[in-house]
């Protein structure tokens, strides 16, 4: 049988990798692109045996220590054998560069949907987006009160100097990345620098939390099905996570940012404040520090806008919506700095 092209994936081969890797799913008899380019790209293959999600990292301009697929399964692997946080379990992992070209894992297809904007709520009542809201904040304190060292993460990041560590990383990134000279970015750096506080406490942290990288079901009641694209997880402060989760919400006043979520704004989701209160009554964190944390989402997202923006100059993203990716970068810069004060 004759498979569609699918870029990204080698049809003969991927086949011949199924047949020896998972060969009680049968053949494969389809596969689709799932999300198209802006970090690891997302499959589903259907198999005679049912379906599966294949992740891959993107076609160009990987960064290094960036797209990592080992730890990304290996995360996975551990949060579906201890705690409580809604995963796709994984079912295989190949590091044989000879099928696609590159590392990919092969996780249980989950079915739900994802809620990105006003358009994905209109179907949703807001009840239905409050509880939407409340599961959400209890998946990521899951993911913070996670005991590593009986999930076997122990060794999964370098929790000291953590923020230190993200701040001068992701600077590296930019230099890196960047497709022209941003002042106000030079600045926001220095002002990050003096500022960064002490880190309390060390957890598991996802590295890009947001509604729209989760799964949801509506019925029979709201529900997070499972928490996806990990490929940024590691040890270190939690609040970095609840910054650049609260960098996403949007409230319906708020300027839309040219990229991300604004489903949040529909009737029913709670403000930043009150998606901040549960996450903390749920934690007992101190979040009086949390400004810093926002600051630093917005500049770690232009970051990984601005080489998105890098690989759709260079032709190299999958799928459709890059071209107002670029315009993103200096809004959030901006909003740093007015978060800052």
């Amino acid at each position: 049988m004759s498979l569609e092209p699918v870029p990204g994936l080698d049809h003969p081969r991927l086949s011949r990798w199924f047949a020896t890797s998972l060969p009680s799913l049968g053949a494969v008899t389809g596969a689709t692109l799932v999300a198209g380019g802006r970090s690891n790209l997302t499959y589903r293959i259907d198999l005679e045996g049912g379906s599966v999600a294949l992740r891959r990292p993107p076609l160009g301009h990987v960064l290094p220590t960036a797209h990592d697929m080992v730890r990304e399964h290996r995360v996975l692997s551990a949060l579906a054998r201890h705690g409580n946080v809604p995963v796709p379990a994984p079912l295989a992992l190949c590091t044989d560069d000879q099928v696609l070209g590159a590392t990919f894992y092969v996780m249980d297809w989950v079915d739900g949907r994802i809620v990105r904007t006003l358009e994905d709520a209109s179907d949703i009542a807001p009840e239905q987006a409050a509880g939407l809201s409340e599961r959400l904040a209890e998946a990521l304190a899951a993911i913070h009160l996670l005991d590593v060292d009986a999930a076997g993460l122990t060794d999964f990041g370098r929790p000291d100097g953590y923020m230190a560590r993200q701040l001068k990383r992701w600077g590296q990134q930019w230099e890196r990345s960047k497709t022209r000279e941003l002042p106000a970015y030079d600045q926001l750096v220095k002002r990050l620098a003096d500022g960064l506080p002490e880190s309390s406490r060390t957890t598991l942290v996802h590295g890009d939390f947001r509604l729209d990288n989760a799964l949801v079901r509506l019925e029979p009641a709201p529900e997070i099905a499972a928490v996806v694209d990990w490929e940024m997880s590691t040890l270190g402060d939690p609040l970095a996570d609840l910054g650049l989760t609260l960098v996403y919400w949007t409230e319906p006043e708020d300027e839309p940012l040219p990229v991300g979520s604004t489903v949040t704004a529909a009737p029913g989701f709670p403000t930043r404040a009150g998606f901040t209160e549960h996450y903390a009554n749920l934690t007992g964190f101190d979040v009086s520090d949390l400004d810093y944390y926002v600051a630093f989402g917005c500049f770690k997202l232009a970051i990984i806008l601005e080489g998105i923006h890098a690989r759709f100059l260079q032709n190299a993203t999958v799928g459709e919506g890059f071209d107002g990716i670029g315009a993103a970068v200096p809004v959030l810069v901006d909003r740093a700095h007015t978060v800052l004060g």
